[in-house]
C-alpha cells in the first residue's frame, strides 16, 4: 500500500486559478501529451505543522478506481501464512531471506507487509525502509494478522499516505488514460480520509490548497471549497 510520493523529475508550474473538480482533471488531461499513460498526482497542501508528531496526517484509503499503477508487494511472515499470502496476489513472500537482501540494500518492492510477531526483526531495517516509506506501520494496516487480507486491499486499490516536510499529502489518484469522473471519485475518496484525520491541535484553515499534475503536465488547483462537508 505503498505511500505514494511525487517523484516528478520536473517543476510544477501551477496555474494560480481555481477551478471545479472535474474542470482541473479536464485541463490536466489537455496538458499532457505524453505517450507512456502518465500517472496523475494530487497534492494537499494542509494548515498543520508537521514539525509537531500530533499534526502528522498519516493513513490509509481505499480508491474505488485504483491508482493504474503495478504495485509490487512483499509480505514479511511465518512459514504457515507464506501459502494465503501467496494465493492473495504478493509478489514476493518470506522472511528472512528477504530481511537479509533487504539489510544488503535491496528495495525492488512498493509495499511490504507483515505480522506484528514479526516486527521485531524489522527494526534494524529502519535505516533501509524509513526513507523510501517501506517501512510496514499498524497505523496504515501494513502490519496485522491477516496479511493475505491486505495484500488483497492493495490490490483493489488502498494506498497509505503522509504529510511530507512541507505538510503537503501527495498521491497518485489515477492514469491519465482513466475517464474524468473516475479521477474525481479517487480524488474525492482520498479528501475524505486526510478530512477525517484532521489534528485536533490544528488550528484555523486545513485544506489550504489542492492541486492536480500529471507526470508531465503543469499544475491545476481544484476549488478548495469541495472539501467542505466532506
Amino acid at each position: 500500500m505503498g505511500r505514494q510520493k511525487n517523484k516528478k523529475c520536473h517543476t510544477v508550474v501551477l496555474s494560480k486559478e481555481m477551478h471545479p473538480l472535474n474542470k482541473v482533471v479536464e485541463l490536466v488531461k489537455q496538458a499532457t501529451s505524453t505517450k507512456f499513460d502518465a500517472s496523475v498526482d494530487v497534492a494537499i497542501r494542509l494548515g498543520v505543522d508537521p514539525k509537531k508528531s500530533d499534526q502528522v496526517v498519516r493513513g490509509s484509503v481505499s480508491l474505488p478506481h485504483g491508482t493504474g499503477k503495478p504495485c509490487r508487494i512483499l509480505v514479511l511472515c511465518t512459514a504457515d501464512k507464506e501459502a494465503e499470502a501467496t494465493e492473495a496476489g504478493a509478489d514476493y513472500v518470506g522472511l528472512d531471506t528477504y530481511i537479509d537482501k533487504i539489510a544488503q540494500g535491496w528495495t525492488g518492492v512498493d509495499v511490504i507487509i507483515t505480522m506484528p510477531t514479526v516486527m521485531v526483526k524489522l527494526g534494524k531495517l529502519g535505516a533501509v525502509l524509513g526513507p523510501r516509506g517501506l517501512m510496514p506501520n499498524p497505523k496504515v494496516g501494513t502490519v496485522t494478522m491477516d496479511v493475505a487480507g491486505m495484500v488483497r486491499e492493495i490490490r483493489a486499490g488502498k494506498i497509505s499516505f503522509k504529510t511530507d516536510k512541507y505538510g503537503i499529502v501527495h498521491s497518485s489518484v489515477g492514469r491519465i488514460s482513466f475517464p474524468v469522473e473516475k479521477i474525481g471519485e479517487n480524488i474525492v475518496e482520498l479528501l475524505k480520509a486526510v478530512v477525517r484525520l484532521k489534528p485536533s491541535t490544528s488550528k484555523g484553515l486545513y485544506i489550504n490548497s489542492i492541486s492536480l499534475s500529471s507526470t508531465m503536465s503543469k499544475g491545476f488547483f481544484i476549488d478548495r471549497s469541495i472539501a467542505i462537508g466532506l
